[in-house]
C-alpha cells in the first residue's frame, strides 16, 4: 500500500507539473521522479495542432503559452452538470464565450529559473485574423469565422464545428501573443474556468491572503482581509474577481498568479488519496499541442519559477471598450529582459497578499 501510495503521488507530481502547468507553474522540482508513469498519464490528454512542425522555434530553451478560456462548456462545447455550475458560482454555461482570460507565457531556459509572464487580457493589439482588439479576442473571433466558414460549406455536425472552430481559435491566439510579444511559441496549454476548478477541489481548496476585505456579487467574492483558506467555488471567485479592486483587471492577473502560488503551497500537504482522480479529471479539462513531450518538459522544468506582469502604458475607450494601451517596444524589451535575467525570488517562499 505504501509503494501504491508512492506511484500516485509521484504520478500526481508530474501531472500537476506538466499537463497542470498552467495551474501549478511555481511548483518545486521533487526528485525520484518515475518518469515512466508520464505516457500513462498524457494518455488521453487532448492535443492540438495549433503549432504547425514549420513554426519558427525557440533557439534556447522553451516558451510554452498557457491560456486560461472563459467558456462554461467542456471540450466538446457541452453544458457542464448543473451541480457543478452551481458550485463554481460563475453562472449559466451559456456565459463567457470563449475569450482567453488568462494569457501567461512560460519561458522555460535551458538552465536557470523559469519565468511566468502574464499578459493583461485587455491590451489593444493587432489580431491574427486582421484589425485590432484586445489580446483576449483572438481565439473567440476566429473560432467563430471558422465555424461559419464550414457552416456555409455544409458541415452542421456540433462536436465537428466545436473541434475546428477551437483549433482555429487555438492558431489565431498562438500567432496574435507570437507576433506582439515578437517570441516563437514552442508549446501551448489551454485550461478553462472548470479545470481551475477541479485543481482547487482536488486539493481540498488553496490558502490565499487579501491585503483588504472584499465583496463582489458579480464573481461571487465575499472575502474578509488576511491569510484564508478558500474551497473550490470560493477559489474560482478569488481568480475571476476583478470589480472592486483598485487596479481592476490588472490586480485579477496578480491574483491569478497568487492562485497558482498558493497551489504550489498546498501541494507540498497534498492528499495522496486525491491523485487519481485528479489524473482523471486533468483528461477533462486541459489540451496540450500535438508535438508537447511531459516526459522532456518534467526533466526540464527548474525548481524556480518566477511570475511578473508585462507593462502596460495605460487606459483608452476603443469603440464603446476599455483596453489597455501598450507600447510593443517596451513590451519586447520586458520580455527579452525577463528571458535573459529573470527577477529575483520573492522575499519568502508562503502565500503572497494581494488586492
Amino acid at each position: 500500500m505504501q509503494s501504491r501510495g508512492r506511484f500516485h503521488r509521484t504520478a500526481f507530481l508530474v501531472l500537476i507539473r506538466t499537463a497542470w502547468v498552467a495551474a501549478c507553474a511555481a511548483v518545486l522540482v521533487v526528485s525520484g521522479i518515475a518518469w515512466a508513469t508520464v505516457s500513462t498519464i498524457s494518455t488521453g490528454v487532448e492535443r492540438s495542432d495549433a503549432i504547425p512542425d514549420d513554426a519558427p522555434r525557440s533557439v534556447s530553451g522553451r516558451n510554452i503559452l498557457i491560456t486560461g478560456l472563459t467558456t462554461r462548456l467542456d471540450l466538446h462545447g457541452e453544458p457542464l452538470p448543473d451541480d457543478v455550475l452551481r458550485r463554481m458560482q460563475a453562472g449559466e454555461s451559456d456565459r463567457g464565450g470563449y475569450n482567453a482570460n488568462t494569457l501567461i507565457l512560460l519561458h522555460v531556459p535551458d538552465s536557470g529559473p523559469a519565468v511566468a509572464m502574464s499578459v493583461p487580457r485587455d491590451n489593444l493589439v493587432p489580431l491574427a485574423s486582421g484589425g485590432e482588439g484586445k489580446i483576449k479576442e483572438a481565439y473567440g473571433r476566429a473560432k467563430i469565422a471558422e465555424e461559419e466558414r464550414l457552416q456555409a460549406a455544409g458541415q452542421h455536425d456540433k462536436r465537428t464545428l466545436e473541434r475546428a472552430g477551437r483549433e482555429a481559435g487555438r492558431r489565431a491566439q498562438v500567432r496574435t501573443v507570437a507576433t506582439f510579444l515578437n517570441q516563437p511559441i514552442d508549446h501551448l496549454v489551454e485550461i478553462s474556468l472548470i479545470g481551475f476548478f477541479h485543481i482547487a477541489e482536488g486539493l481540498g481548496g488553496v490558502d490565499v491572503c487579501l491585503n483588504n476585505a472584499t465583496k463582489d456579487p458579480l464573481s461571487g467574492a465575499d472575502f474578509p482581509a488576511g491569510r484564508q483558506h478558500l474551497d473550490a467555488g470560493q477559489s474560482l471567485s478569488f481568480v475571476r474577481q476583478r470589480h472592486g479592486l483598485p487596479n481592476g483587471d490588472l490586480d485579477r492577473t496578480r491574483r491569478q498568479q497568487a492562485f497558482l502560488a498558493a497551489v504550489a503551497h498546498r501541494l507540498k500537504g497534498a492528499d495522496v488519496s486525491a491523485a487519481q482522480a485528479m489524473i482523471d479529471m486533468a483528461k477533462q479539462d486541459v489540451v496540450l499541442d500535438s508535438r508537447f513531450d511531459l516526459t522532456e518538459f518534467a526533466r526540464r522544468l527548474p525548481s524556480e519559477v518566477r511570475f511578473e506582469t508585462l507593462p502596460v502604458e495605460g487606459g483608452a475607450n476603443v469603440g464603446g471598450q476599455d483596453v489597455n494601451q501598450v507600447d510593443p517596444v517596451k513590451v519586447q524589451a520586458k520580455v527579452t529582459e525577463l528571458a535573459t535575467a529573470p527577477p529575483p525570488p520573492p522575499p519568502n517562499d508562503g502565500v503572497p497578499c494581494v488586492d
